[in-house]
């Protein structure tokens, strides 16, 4: 089985997370790291066995050894190494959100389109199992009618904030805020199972950092359908993700990590639709955007250009709507 060779940008968790998931796919093989410091890609490095390290991605790009790059960098620096990477004939995994603003995630996919490369953003639950059970499942609701979704998780990095000290996550100059890191879980399954939205209205709470710490926005469809999302870094909930069409209901204890899905017909039973799954969360996209890569498609079906493209233009909005702006706006 022919393998693809995979360079990493960014040592944090969440590439630890993706490294794992990857390499339950005997297609996956990890060959390079970059990060500005080579002392911590040499730790990364060795922690995971990688036998390459890089401090420049345009270096890591240029590499015969590199076919696809994963990056998991700061969302300011998105646009830029992904451009940097597909110029130079690599195929590109990026993580959300997927740039700063809709500007740069048009250039993206200009540059992949003109270079002729895979570009997929790394929104995980919309490749899941789970997720696939829910899109047949909506199907079965008759006309949906609300849809709902809460991501809200406090984070430790705002007892800082606090204090008076601003980390990264709450840094507009990466282009960082609640709706960019996790409002955008919610946001993206909405895109992927209905579309645009005609109308968007947000309130919440803009921090002193100049990001935003929480938001709620409503969205209207102009076919009968509402949808309303919550999210926050500054505030818990253990609220359950619900779709509610006039047939039936479909709940999720969770809408970034699906961990129990159901759906309640109005007039018959409950039924357990969530899938048994074999493979790490991260596998899953993993694996899809291999396929893209062997099977010659340059795009997604579910995390498509187009799905990404609305969910930042949406963002972009609730940000106007909020004051939130970074400097990448600017450029």
């Amino acid at each position: 089985m022919k393998k693809v060779r995979f360079g990493v940008v960014g040592t944090n968790f969440i590439t630890d997370w993706v490294i794992a998931g990857g390499r339950e796919d005997e297609r996956f093989e990890l060959v390079a790291v970059c990060s500005r410091q080579d002392e911590t890609a040499q730790a990364f490095a060795a922690k995971h066995s990688i036998p390459h390290t890089f401090t420049s991605v345009e270096a890591m790009a240029e590499s015969p050894l590199v076919d696809a790059v994963y990056i998991a960098s700061p969302n300011a620096f998105h646009a830029r190494q992904s451009i940097a990477c597909m110029e130079r004939g690599k195929h590109v995994l990026c993580e959300k959100a997927f740039a700063s603003n809709a500007k740069e995630v048009r250039q993206m996919i200009d540059t992949a389109r003109r270079c002729d490369v895979t570009l997929m953003e790394a929104m995980k639950p919309t490749l899941t199992p789970a997720f696939g059970a829910v899109r047949e499942a909506v199907k079965q609701i008759g006309d949906v009618r609300q849809y709902f979704a809460c991501y809200c998780q406090y984070s430790s990095r705002y007892d800082k904030l606090k204090e008076g000290v601003v980390l990264n996550a709450f840094t507009p100059e990466l282009s960082n805020g609640a709706v960019m890191d996790i409002g955008v879980y919610t946001i993206y399954p909405m895109v992927a199972l209905f579309g645009r939205p005609q109308s968007v209205k947000a309130s919440g709470v803009k921090l002193y950092s100049g990001v935003d710490g929480h938001g709620n926005v409503v969205f209207e469809y102009g076919n009968g359908l509402t949808a309303t999302v919550l999210y926050s870094k500054i505030s818990d909930s253990q609220l359950p993700t619900e779709i509610q069409g006039e047939n039936g209901i479909i709940t999720l204890d969770r809408i970034n990590i699906i961990g129990s899905a159901t759906l309640k017909h109005r007039k018959g039973k409950t039924e357990n639709i969530m899938p048994q799954t074999l493979h790490n969360e991260y596998y899953y996209e993993v694996a899809e955007f291999i396929n893209l890569i062997q099977t010659g498609r340059r795009e997604s079906e579910i995390n498509s250009h187009a799905n990404s493209l609305i969910t930042i233009e949406i963002i972009d909005e609730i940000r106007q709507q909020l004051g939130v702006s970074f400097p990448a706006d600017f450029v």
